[in-house]
């Protein structure tokens, strides 16, 4: 019998919907396939309430408060909108831009809530897209092995994060994918790592979907040059 792995995926005001929905459908299709032994739900730092995304003014619901005590996964999705500037360089942000909606996310409850999450190892905290910057702009991530949308690879390496250009990397409590469509990739690891490659293998048939790229973890000897 499997252990329940309960999974929170976090919405923040301009949060990317292919971020989200991907990894949900994935885990929710898990849960169906190991009779209810992966539940997954969508949260917010603040609670309950509808939170919009970065796309087109589309609109999602969290049902609950983010509780980083909980043990199982705390899966962070990434921004949507214009690439705009990084923060830092010469000129105002764009309004809006994803540079500028990561960073908004700094000044909320959420860094604090992820603090409580990467420090608890009872929980796994995952990145889709740019979600692994969030933790890693608020200092968590320093000295661990990530990844992130590759034009989001050097702003992910300049806050201390040894960043890998990797579909999914695999740091132990930290598992992080690329770009957006890699949420279909870190869920159906997520589900092969938690609940076995036959799960992950039944809900890929289901959704026609052959994952991609390799999984990087921090193991092995390292290549010599090429």
């Amino acid at each position: 019998m499997l252990n329940p792995v309960h999974v929170q995926i976090v919405l923040f005001d301009g949060f990317d919907p292919l971020d989200v929905v991907a990894p949900f459908e994935v885990l929710h299709a898990g849960g169906t396939a190991t009779g209810g032994a992966v539940s997954v739900e969508l949260v917010s730092a603040e609670g309950p309430r509808e939170v919009v995304s970065g796309t087109g003014g589309l609109a999602l619901r969290a049902t609950g408060g983010l509780d980083p005590a909980r043990p199982g996964v705390v899966l962070l999705p990434g921004a949507a909108g214009p690439l705009g500037e990084t923060p830092g360089e010469d000129g105002e942000p764009e309004p809006g831009s994803i540079p500028v909606l990561l960073a908004a996310t700094l000044g909320t409850s959420l860094p604090g809530l992820l603090a409580a999450a990467v420090g608890d190892p009872a929980v796994v905290v995952a990145g889709v897209c740019g979600g692994s910057l969030i933790p890693a702009m608020a200092g968590l991530l320093e000295g661990r092995h990530a990844t992130t949308h590759h034009l989001g690879l050097d702003l992910l390496d300049a806050t201390g994060v040894h960043a890998v250009h990797a579909r999914v990397v695999d740091d132990g409590d930290l598992v992080t994918g690329a770009g957006v469509t890699s949420g279909l990739d870190l869920a159906l690891y997520l589900l092969e790592r938690e609940a076995g490659p036959r799960v992950a293998h039944a809900v890929e048939e289901l959704f026609a979907y052959e994952r991609r790229g390799t999984v990087w973890r921090p193991a092995g000897p390292v290549p010599a040059a090429f």
